[in-house]
C-alpha cells in the first residue's frame, strides 16, 4: 500500500511540473540504459579486442610468411647469379696462352644462362679487364684497364670465391641495375663483374598476393624502389620512392614486427618488413586494413546493434518505472526544500514500503538533528554574548555550564600593565593610542592562548588572566610564571619599536597563587567570568609595584619557578597596601636574562579603603577606586 502526503502548508514550494518529470525520466533512462548497455558494451568491447588481437596475429603470420617467401626467392635469384659468375673465374689466367677467346665463350654461356645479366666483364688477377660482353654494346677482348666497378671489386675481393654487391643505380633514370662481382677461389683466377638488370626481381614479387588486395615490394638501403607489382612505379626511378617514405620509415622502425601505417596512395595498411641478407634490401608485405580486419569490423557492428537494442529496452523500462516513482520523489523533494529553508519541525509522509519510505524517515531524522543542533548553536551564541570569547570556547569544549558556576578553587592570578601609558595617551592622537593598544593586545592574546590561560578582561592598558580556572591545570603556578615570562619577553621585543616611534612606555607583571571564588558575575544583560579573593588583590598590587621588565610574584609561584630551574631573585619584604605586615616579594627572569635588581625608591602606597578585585595600574581605575601611582618608573 502506498500512502503519500503532499505538502499543503502555506508557503510550500509548488508541485513539480512536466519539466521535472521529463528530467526524472531522463535520469532513469540513463541509469537503466547504462545498466543494460554497459554489460553489452563490455562484452562487445572484449569481443572486439580479443578478436582484433587474434586477427592481428593471423595478419602478422600471413604477412611474415609472404615476406619470408619473397626473401627466399630473392636470395635464390642472387645466389643463382653469384654461382653462375663463379663458373667464369674457375681457372687462373696464364700468360701467353691466348685464353681471351675461351673466356669470352664462358662469359657468353653465363649470359645465356642468366638473362638478367646485361653485361659481364672478366678481370685477371691484376685487376685488368680481359673479356667484356654485353647485350647492348660490342664485345671486347684483350688486356684493358678495369671498368668503373672493376677497381672497387678488385680492391674488395681477394679470392676465396667471395661476392660483392654494389648499390642499385637507375640507367637512363628508369631501369634499376646493380653490379655484382664474384672472385675466383684463387686470386690468380680474377674477378667476374656483372651488370644485373633488376627488372627480373619483379617476377619474384609480382607473384606474391596477400589476401585479395595485399602485395609485396622491395626497397634498397637508400629507400629506392627495386621491385613492385606495378612495374611502372619501378621504371619511374627515384620519382617513385616519395610515396613510400612513410611506409618504409614505419616498417624499418619496427623491423620484423607488424605495423599499421599508410601506403603511397594514402590508404591505411598493415605491413611487415624483413631484410635480404648480403644486399641490404628490405622486402615489405602489406595488406589494407579494410581487408585485414574485416572480421573485427563485423563483430563491432554486431555489438553496436545489440547496444542500440538494449538502449531501446532500457527506455521502455525507464518510462514505466519513472511514472511509478515520480510522485513519492516529488513529495521528498518538496519536503527537503522545506527542511532546507529552516522548517526543521516539518515531517515528510511517504508510505511506499520501500527505499523511498526509508529515505523519508532518514530525512525526518536529519531534520530533528538539525533542530537540536540549531538550538545548541543559539545557546552557544547567547553564551558568547554574555561571556568573554575564550571562556565561552572553554565552556563549549567542556560541554557543561557547571564550569561557570561559582566555587572556591586555588588559582594563579596574573596581572599586567603598561608603564607611562597615561602620559602617552595625553601626548598623542587617539588613533595612535588605539594602534598601540591593538599591537599590545595582539601580543597579549597570543601569549595567553599559548599557555591555555583564561583572559578575564581588559581595563585600559592593564589585563587580568587566570590559570587553573575554569579549566584545571596540572601545574598552575609554573604555567602562570611561564606565561608571565613569555609575555614580558614579547613586550620587551615590542617596546624598542614603540620608542623608535617616540612612544615612551614600559611593561610590568605581577602574579600570585592562592584560593579564590571563581565564577560568572554580572547582571542579566552582561556576564563576566572572574575571581574574587585576596590572591587577586595581591597580584594586582605586585603588578603595580613592578617596574618595566619585572615579573613580581609571591612565595608560592617562586617555589614552583625554582623547582623548574627558572632564576628567582628575592626583592625583599615590602609593604603592600591592603595587607598587614610586610610580604616577601620575588622577581623571576628568563634563563638568559640577568637577575632583576631589588626595587629601590619604591614608596609604600597609601592605604586603600577596601579590597580591589581586578586589574590595577597607575593609569586606570580598579573596581571604581583610584590607585595612587607608586614611586618608580612609569
Amino acid at each position: 500500500m502506498r500512502t503519500l502526503s503532499a505538502p499543503s502548508r502555506e508557503g510550500d514550494p509548488p508541485a513539480m511540473g512536466a519539466g521535472r518529470r521529463r528530467s526524472l525520466f531522463r535520469r532513469y533512462v540513463v541509469n537503466l540504459a547504462a545498466a543494460i548497455a554497459i554489460p553489452v558494451m563490455i562484452g562487445g568491447a572484449s569481443e572486439a579486442w580479443f578478436g582484433y588481437q587474434d586477427q592481428r596475429a593471423r595478419v602478422d603470420e600471413l604477412l611474415r610468411a609472404e615476406a619470408r617467401l619473397a626473401v627466399e626467392r630473392i636470395q635464390v635469384f642472387l645466389d643463382g647469379i653469384r654461382d653462375s659468375l663463379g663458373w667464369a673465374v674457375q681457372l687462373p689466367w696464364e700468360a701467353g696462352t691466348g685464353q681471351d677467346a675461351a673466356r669470352r665463350l664462358d662469359a657468353l654461356r653465363v649470359m645465356r644462362q642468366v638473362p638478367s645479366i646485361a653485361a659481364l666483364a672478366v678481370l685477371d688477377g691484376a685487376g685488368q679487364e680481359r673479356v667484356a660482353v654485353s647485350r647492348l654494346e660490342l664485345d671486347r677482348t684483350g688486356r684493358r684497364t678495369s671498368p668503373a666497378a672493376g677497381p672497387a671489386a678488385a680492391g674488395t675481393l681477394r679470392g676465396n670465391g667471395a661476392a660483392w654487391f654494389g648499390p642499385v643505380t637507375f640507367e637512363r633514370g628508369s631501369e634499376p641495375y646493380m653490379t655484382i662481382a664474384v672472385a675466383g677461389n684463387r686470386a690468380a683466377a680474377g674477378v667476374a663483374v656483372a651488370q644485373v638488370n633488376l627488372k627480373f626481381v619483379w617476377e619474384v614479387v609480382s607473384a606474391i598476393r596477400v589476401g585479395e588486395t595485399g602485395y609485396a615490394f622491395v626497397l634498397d638501403d637508400r629507400g629506392q624502389l627495386i621491385a613492385h607489382p606495378d612495374l611502372s612505379l619501378v621504371l619511374r626511378g627515384e620519382a617513385a620512392i616519395r610515396g613510400f617514405e612513410a611506409l618504409r620509415a614505419a616498417a624499418l622502425r619496427d623491423l620484423g614486427s607488424l605495423v599499421v601505417t599508410t601506403d603511397a596512395a594514402g590508404h591505411h595498411v598493415a605491413a611487415i618488413a624483413l631484410p635480404v641478407q648480403g644486399v641490404n634490401w628490405t622486402v615489405v608485405t602489406t595488406q589494407p586494413l579494410t581487408e585485414a580486419f574485416a572480421v573485427v569490423r563485423a563483430a563491432t557492428w554486431r555489438a553496436a546493434s545489440l547496444l542500440a537494442l538494449g538502449a531501446l529496452i532500457a527506455m521502455a523500462l525507464a518510462f514505466g518505472l519513472a511514472r511509478r516513482m515520480a510522485e513519492p520523489i516529488q513529495v521528498l523533494e518538496a519536503g527537503v526544500r522545506r527542511v532546507g529553508a529552516g522548517h526543521f519541525d516539518y515531517r515528510i509522509e511517504v508510505r511506499t514500503g520501500d527505499e523511498l519510505e526509508r529515505l523519508a524517515t532518514s530525512v525526518n531524522e536529519m531534520a530533528a538533528e538539525l533542530a537540536a543542533s540549531q538550538e545548541k548553536g543559539e545557546r552557544i551564541a547567547r553564551l558568547r554574548r554574555f561571556l568573554a570569547p575564550q571562556v565561552a570556547e572553554l565552556v563549549e569544549q567542556a560541554g557543561a555550564d557547571r564550569l561557570l558556576e561559582g566555587r572556591r578553587q586555588e588559582v594563579v592570578a596574573v596581572f599586567g600593565d603598561l608603564r607611562g601609558f597615561t602620559g602617552l595617551a595625553a601626548r598623542v592622537e587617539p588613533e595612535v593610542v588605539m594602534r598601540v593598544l591593538t599591537e599590545y593586545h595582539a601580543v597579549l592574546g597570543a601569549a595567553v592562548a599559548r599557555h591555555g590561560a583564561t583572559l578575564t578582561g581588559f581595563t585600559g592598558d592593564g589585563f587580568m588572566a587566570l590559570v587553573n580556572a575554569p579549566v584545571r591545570c596540572a601545574t598552575p603556578a609554573l604555567t602562570a610564571l611561564q606565561l608571565a615570562l613569555d609575555l614580558q619577553a614579547a613586550m620587551q621585543a615590542l617596546l624598542p619599536e614603540w620608542r623608535r616611534r617616540g612612544h615612551t612606555a614600559g611593561f610590568g607583571t605581577g602574579l600570585a597563587m592562592g584560593p579564590a571564588m571563581v565564577g560568572s558575575i554580572g547582571c542579566a544583560g552582561r556576564l563576566d567570568y572572574t575571581a574574587v579573593g585576596s590572591v587577586v588583590n595581591l597580584a594586582a598590587r605586585l603588578c603595580a609595584l613592578a617596574r618595566d621588565g619585572q615579573v613580581l610574584c609571591d612565595e608560592g609561584v617562586a617555589s614552583a619557578g625554582r623547582a623548574a630551574g627558572i632564576p628567582i631573585t628575592t626583592v625583599g619584604p615590602l609593604d603592600v597596601r591592603g595587607f598587614e605586615g610586610r610580604i616577601v616579594v620575588f622577581a623571576a627572569a628568563n634563563e638568559t636574562a640577568a637577575a632583576e635588581q631589588p626595587l629601590s625608591g619604591m614608596a609604600r602606597p597609601a592605604a586603600l579603603p577596601g579590597p580591589v578585585d581586578g586589574p590595577v595600574s597607575e593609569d586606570s581605575p580598579a573596581a571604581g577606586l583610584a590607585v595612587p601611582t607608586p614611586a618608580g618608573p612609569g
